[in-house]
């Protein structure tokens, strides 16, 4: 049976950041679906203080359960990882492999503050007060993203929406360690290399057992290399 291929977008994304990767994998006869994580993208209009990481984890949680959905690959990009980890934890006998893509892993009783590097995440914090009211990160400056495509670069932009600061104060909780039980790939982005996924790239590298990659992409490859992006998730599914 081929696998039905989830998607998780991460921070200040949506659905849509998929927009290019998606079609590339329909048109080879996988069932895909990118669903938009409340109060991004597309249900910005969501947005609240209530909203934590439990909401996504929900949201994807529902996402597979109302479509029955089985041998499923869960891919988590950037953020989405955190969410990732915690559906793969809870629904082990639907998921198929884990697929992190420049991401960021959950471990159990951290939130996504405590994952970051310490100097990045008050600033983050920093970030969220001044300019998010402190109800989520804003939008980064255009000036902050550096695309090769000036034409994808202003799409993205014009994309991009406030995220719920919730998801990062959230404890995670995991009954066992990220990946236990499943086949766990993680690519690394390394052109340029953010630094606020460096922990958990780490800690994928020491994880017996784990395909991990490094792969010469900046970290929203999705948006400037589809072809790339869509090409490893064909190989594992």
């Amino acid at each position: 049976m081929r696998s039905s291929i989830v998607l998780v977008h991460g921070l200040n994304g949506g659905g849509w950041v998929w927009h290019y990767v998606a079609p590339l994998l329909t048109a080879q006869g996988f069932e895909v679906i990118t669903p938009t994580l409340t109060g991004t993208g597309d249900r910005a209009h969501l947005l609240s203080r209530e909203i934590t990481l439990e909401t996504h984890i929900e949201d994807i949680i529902a996402t597979i359960e109302m479509r029955d959905l089985q041998n499923v690959l869960l891919v988590g990009h950037s953020y989405g990882g955190l969410v990732a980890t915690c559906v793969a934890d809870r629904l082990g006998s639907r998921i198929r492999r884990l697929l992190y893509l420049d991401a960021l892993i959950a471990l159990d009783g951290k939130t996504g503050f405590d994952i970051l590097p310490p100097a990045m995440a008050q600033t983050r914090r920093e970030r969220v007060r001044v300019n998010g009211a402190d109800v989520a990160f804003p939008v980064p400056p255009s000036a902050a993203i550096t695309f090769p495509d000036p034409v994808r670069k202003a799409w993205f932009v014009a994309h991009l929406r406030p995220h719920p600061v919730g998801t990062y104060e959230t404890p995670v909780r995991l009954s066992r360690p990220a990946g236990t039980g499943l086949p766990v790939t993680y690519i690394a982005y390394e052109n340029p290399a953010l630094a606020s996924i460096e922990p958990s790239r780490a800690y994928a590298r020491a994880q017996k057992g784990w395909d991990y990659r490094s792969e010469a992409l900046p970290h929203d490859a999705e948006v400037v290399y589809p072809e790339r992006v869509a090409s490893f998730i064909v190989e594992l599914a």
